[in-house]
């Protein structure tokens, strides 16, 4: 299978590329030499023609969003549709790799795949905007959303919260924010089995479990020898940022599942991270 990974320099872009090259064709595409947000990328994929196209390019900067939305909607959305237009055009799939930011984040909510949207940030927008210029263009269409996503190479959250307790010995951590933590390589495997299946959707490949950043950050700093280091649980209100992420935007896996795909619970994933990276 020819397989076109987008974002190829980002951690799930280096994930998939690992995970996937043995068995498959590998073309990757990253920037500068490919931007999705240029009109040309659907003419670019037509004539490549893969077999599918994985989009793990994206404007991640939250906080940044805020102050460039032409940006950030000219890359979640604009890329995504022009991704789906080339995809239409040689007959590919596309797999819309989206966030779980696009949902509200109601405390003590937990979504599933199909429920009411409700992005709240310029960059929660924008990702909600690319699942729907992409399924306007294409049927053959995989709508993957993520949650705090992790992985070998990236700049994340537990790379950061290491590197922050090393420095200051010790940490104040939000303690009323809560996600999925996910990690990227077992997202790469999940997707692989996801698009051999042929079953097109949404899904929400995320790690088994839940928890919020103080409970993340306990976990890693157990995991990594640093359980000795003070973390002090705060409100979200005493770490304001520019772009508040929702409270509680808990994904449920149960498209995939009902498939036989599942993600392992995320401390089992972090602790593998972390061997791996000490």
């Amino acid at each position: 299978m020819h397989l076109l990974i987008t974002g190829s320099r980002g951690q799930l872009g280096q994930a998939l590329h690992t995970h996937l090259n043995a068995a498959h064709q590998v073309t990757l595409w990253s920037r500068p030499e490919y931007d999705i947000a240029d009109p040309a990328t659907a003419d670019a994929v037509a004539k490549l023609a893969p077999n599918v196209v994985i989009n793990a390019a994206a404007w991640t900067n939250v906080d940044a969003a805020e102050s460039s939305p032409d940006a950030a909607f000219a890359a979640n959305a604009l890329g995504p549709k022009y991704l789906a237009e080339g995809c239409a055009r040689c007959g590919a799939a596309l797999v819309q790799i989206s966030s779980n930011e696009v949902f509200a984040g109601e405390a003590g909510r937990f979504y599933r795949e199909y429920e009411e949207l409700g992005p709240v940030t310029v960059y929660a927008r924008s990702k909600a905007a690319g699942e729907r210029a992409a399924r306007q263009v294409l049927d053959r269409l995989y709508i993957v959303r993520v949650a705090w996503l992790y992985g070998p190479g990236g700049n994340n959250f537990p790379s950061k919260i290491v590197a922050a307790a090393d420095k200051h010995g010790s940490l104040r951590v939000v303690a009323d924010e809560f996600g999925n933590p996910t990690n990227a390589p077992d997202v790469a495997a999940a997707l692989e089995q996801l698009i051999a299946s042929g079953r097109y959707g949404v899904y929400h490949l995320v790690n088994e479990g839940c928890a919020s950043r103080y409970e993340w950050a306990v976990e890693l700093m157990r995991l990594s020898g640093r359980g000795h280091i003070p973390l002090t649980p705060i409100p979200a209100s005493e770490w304001p940022r520019p772009a508040m992420p929702p409270a509680h935007a808990v994904l449920v896996n149960q498209a995939a599942a009902a498939l036989g795909i599942r993600l392992r619970p995320w401390q089992e994933a972090l602790a593998e991270y972390i061997r791996n990276t000490k």
